[in-house]
């Protein structure tokens, strides 16, 4: 993979100019501009209905956008494949767990490594015989902290567990960019908090863009926060540059820090 070396001559590692998506009439995203730099952590916020979703689909290619530009280190990547996408160093987690559920974590890693290794279709080669695959997955499996639960069935892992090795799976390839969409969604404090500790270990180096709705995290994690708000970005700065916005929080954040706090004194 040739995504590192790019990285390095590349002043931003993702950018978006004036990037727009309609649906028939509907216009979701609507000129949103963004540029992270390699190595930055970002987190993108915003009511339900913002538009985050579908921007990290714009990012990947799952969806194609109707105008504007995305970059990954330097090179336009809008009207490229998800695979096209993800084998010039950009890799993305989902909501939903999408693993080899009746894999061990082993083998869903194992799978992960197999292409940036330079391992095609090659039916004929024996996976136990891969040295190179076999270490790297080895190597993420230490990283996600998971090696006592080696040989253990994907469906078989608890929520957290699924979740982590989700992230392992997003990280295996090598990718320089990580999309994280929602990460600790659905996870108590206590697995929250842990979790957090495992993004930051995992993507350190790397630049990462994760959508989150739990505003400790947000806090916790990123080093610049933007806010996505029907369609377009209305702020992107330091954490506390951005709790500070009046019209962020006019228009997002006051009833949301306001929320979380009333649910935490409430004991939930």
């Amino acid at each position: 993979m040739t995504n590192l070396a790019a990285a390095a001559g590349a002043e931003f590692a993702i950018e978006l100019r004036d990037v727009r998506k309609s649906f028939g009439k509907t216009e979701i995203i609507r000129g949103a501009s963004l540029a992270v730099r390699p190595g930055e952590r970002v987190a993108i916020i915003g009511p339900n209905g913002a538009g985050k979703s579908t921007l990290f689909n714009l990012i990947s290619g799952r969806f194609g956008s109707t105008s504007g530009d995305i970059l990954l280190h330097g090179h336009k990547i809008d009207g490229l494949k998800p695979y096209e996408v993800t084998r010039r160093g950009l890799a993305r987690s989902f909501q939903v767990s999408n693993l080899f559920t009746r894999l061990s974590v082993f083998e869903n890693l194992r799978c992960a490594v197999l292409w940036s290794l330079g391992y095609k279709y090659a039916f004929w080669k024996f996976l136990a015989d891969l040295n190179d695959a076999n270490e790297r997955a080895e190597e993420v499996m230490e990283m996600l902290k998971l090696e006592k639960r080696r040989d253990v069935q994907a469906m078989n892992l608890t929520y957290a567990e699924q979740r982590a090795l989700e992230i392992g799976i997003t990280i295996a390839g090598g990718a320089s960019v990580i999309l994280l969409d929602e990460p600790t969604a659905g996870m108590s404090r206590s697995e929250t908090s842990r979790f957090v500790n495992l993004i930051r270990e995992v993507t350190e180096g790397k630049t990462l863009l994760t959508v989150e709705h739990d505003m400790g995290v947000v806090f916790g994690l990123a080093d610049k926060i933007a806010v996505l708000v029907y369609g377009e970005v209305i702020a992107f700065d330091l954490p506390e540059a951005v709790r500070s916005n009046e019209r962020v929080q006019e228009a997002y954040l006051g009833s949301v820090l306001a929320d979380q706090q009333a649910a935490a004194a409430a004991g939930h």
